[in-house]
């Protein structure tokens, strides 16, 4: 039986990485054109799997990049309510025993609970370099989905209301909120990518 190898770049050689510094940033600019070009409404999904970890490295950095701005936000960036937003915390154990769909659907769900918290976050800060943060962080959700399809992963938006799902919890303020939003993506969304069997080869 062939051992299964990943194609996500999550281990760099530390001496190597100085080499290729000057490669890689032209090659995640062409991929995230790529994921972008993908966002548009009414394509399909993109022709080949994007499996490059440094893609979704670029999304968190900016949801970061968002965190901090709303630390330094003193007015006109609050939650007008509280919101419900999916649980980010990982039970290792019971994530493994989980289906493939299972913890795809998870995954979608929450994205799809962010994206209506973080649009309410858009008409509630009147805050202008904040609210370019949040437009931000919303096309990238966007783009994170488009990466999903290109894996060959089934789309999937929860029937039911945002107060109904279950495994959420509720937040009052955009601070707790855009720290739930780095923690999902550094967690299940992570995860749900370094399993993705169209970015794994079964080798002889």
């Amino acid at each position: 039986m062939g051992n299964r190898r990943t194609h996500w770049p999550n281990r760099e050689d530390p001496v190597r990485g100085y080499a290729d510094t000057a490669m890689e940033f032209p090659r995640l600019f062409a991929l995230l054109l790529i994921v972008l070009e993908w966002t548009r409404p009414g394509l399909p999904s993109p022709l080949r799997p994007i499996c490059d970890l440094r893609v979704l490295n670029h999304f968190i950095q900016e949801a970061r990049d968002a965190e901090v701005a709303m630390k330094s936000c003193r007015e006109g960036c609050g939650l007008s309510e509280s919101v419900s937003v999916p649980q980010t915390t990982v039970n290792f154990d019971d994530w493994e025993k989980k289906s493939a769909l299972e913890k795809a659907q998870e995954v979608q769900t929450g994205l799809w609970l962010l994206q209506q918290d973080l649009s309410s976050l858009q008409t509630s800060v009147t805050n202008t370099a904040l609210n370019s943060h949040i437009d931000n962080t919303v096309r990238n959700l966007l783009s994170i989905n488009a990466v999903l399809r290109s894996l060959n992963i089934q789309e999937y938006t929860p029937t039911a209301t945002t107060e109904s799902l279950e495994g959420t919890w509720r937040v009052s303020s955009a601070a707790e909120l855009l720290q739930v939003h780095v923690n999902f993506l550094r967690g299940k969304v992570r995860l749900l990518l370094l399993d993705a069997p169209a970015c794994q080869q079964d080798v002889s």
